[in-house]
């Protein structure tokens, strides 16, 4: 796989469990403000849009939903 399938992945993983749990990006941001993390909606969706982001990332929005487990097979 290349650099941006891996990206890709990553992008549709966090975007699906969004979805799953119905969580808009600006409910993402006070979700994060709550874990003490600061990411304003446009930031968060630009993030989103281009894929690149960083593990803390992920696994702060993922513990700020809710997520205790992740599945990386489609």
């Amino acid at each position: 796989m290349e650099q941006s399938d891996w990206e890709a992945k990553v992008k549709n993983l966090l975007k699906a469990e969004l979805k799953r749990k119905g969580i808009t990006y600006a409910q993402l941001a006070e979700k994060l403000a709550d874990v003490g993390v600061s990411e304003s909606e446009p930031n968060i969706r630009n993030k989103l849009a281009r894929g690149k982001f960083t593990a803390v990332f992920l696994v702060q929005c993922l513990e700020a939903i809710g997520t205790n487990k992740i599945s990386l097979s489609d």
